[in-house]
């Protein structure tokens, strides 16, 4: 996502810097990846919008016919069109599960999205920190602050430079990267749920070039003196990344702890059907359920409409956190709670987590 993400991003520039209208083709086929890879890659397309409005003014007040700008603007449409046919077809041989969910995303805004967009606009400087510690500043949220004060200030104050005139392509770079930042932030800002990291994934690559922006324009305008600010944040910037590197921690092996727990619980149910639950922080069913359901393990949903035909006589129960806060009888999961009354009948430690199995309680 953020790969394609950055070159619609460098296609509009093309597009309205170079009046380069071919380059619409290849933001047709950009936009189509990111849609299919999050939903919120929707909030590309008011920034992408915007410069197409701004070329085809600026194509109409020259002597380029604009009409080059509207055939290229179709091909791309049409490009868009194709490689999003596999998402319209799959939702149409499945009662529209995708357009359902996105209608359900907009129509109950009290818990989703805010339809005011000025509401967004106490939480811009906060998230612009957060953007800051999280992508920049190594999650160091001390340094995230500073970052975000650096590079307002500076953006200010290069504007305001009457060397930085708006002719300038520079200046023109870092207002395109500006708006994409700032408009991705409203986007964000009416958003009600919690954020997290994969979220920025539509506009990723804004805040490293906007930093890379500012420092290059610094270093060139205030030589010296811009050189020693650079290459200060720099040093704290790496320093602070390198403390959290990843790197530094063993891998999680999720991929494997998913196979050896799925093979776990097939060979406990021992060829019954059974029902599936995962109590975790910031996990589902999804990964256990592939690999139980690719075995043909006999893994079933409970559906409250259709219970008796549902509800098994197991219920496995995966357990991600500590021993102490596991207490699958009590969860207040649905896929707990819809089996009903129960009891451990047994339980096994795989990889880290704890597996329960659950039968009806007597």
């Amino acid at each position: 996502m953020p790969f394609f993400a950055l070159l619609s991003i460098y296609s509009i520039w093309r597009v309205w810097q170079n009046q380069e209208s071919k380059w619409l083709i290849v933001i047709g086929v950009c936009i189509a990846f990111v849609l299919q890879s999050h939903y919120l890659g929707l909030l590309l397309i008011p920034t992408l919008g915007i410069f197409w409005i701004l070329t085809f003014y600026k194509l109409r007040q020259g002597k380029i016919n604009p009409k080059y700008h509207i055939r290229y603007t179709i091909y791309g449409a049409i490009l868009f069109g194709l490689l999003m046919s596999p998402l319209v077809i799959f939702d149409f041989r499945h009662n529209f599960i995708n357009y359902n969910a996105i209608k359900l995303f907009f129509t109950e805004r009290q818990t989703t999205v805010s339809a005011r967009p000025w509401s967004a606009l106490p939480n811009i400087w906060p998230l612009l920190q957060d953007v800051a510690t999280r992508l920049l500043a190594g999650r160091n949220e001390w340094l995230g602050s500073w970052v975000s004060v650096g590079i307002v200030a500076s953006l200010l104050l290069l504007i305001k430079s009457e060397r930085f005139k708006l002719q300038d392509r520079s200046l023109k770079a870092l207002i395109l990267i500006f708006i994409w930042l700032g408009v991705s932030l409203v986007g964000l800002g009416v958003y009600k749920q919690h954020i997290y990291d994969h979220y920025y994934g539509f506009f990723f690559p804004a805040p490293f070039l906007l930093f890379a922006g500012v420092a290059q324009t610094l270093i060139t305008r205030a030589k010296i003196r811009g050189l020693w600010l650079v290459s200060t944040a720099m040093v704290f910037l790496v320093y602070f990344n390198m403390l959290d590197n990843p790197l530094q921690y063993p891998p999680n092996r999720q991929l494997q702890r998913s196979v050896e727990v799925a093979n776990k619980i097939k060979n406990e149910a021992s060829g019954q059907k059974f029902n599936l639950a995962v109590i975790a922080e910031r996990n589902y069913e999804d990964a256990y359920q592939y690999f139980l359901e690719r075995d043909k393990a006999g893994v079933v949903d409970i559906d409250p409409l259709n219970y008796k035909a549902t509800r098994t006589n197991q219920l496995f129960v995966v357990c991600e956190m500590p021993m102490e806060k596991c207490n699958p009888t009590n969860s207040p999961k649905a896929e707990v709670a819809n089996f009903g009354w129960s009891k451990i009948e047994e339980d096994w430690e795989v990889m880290g987590v704890t597996i329960f199995k659950l039968v009806p309680a007597q």
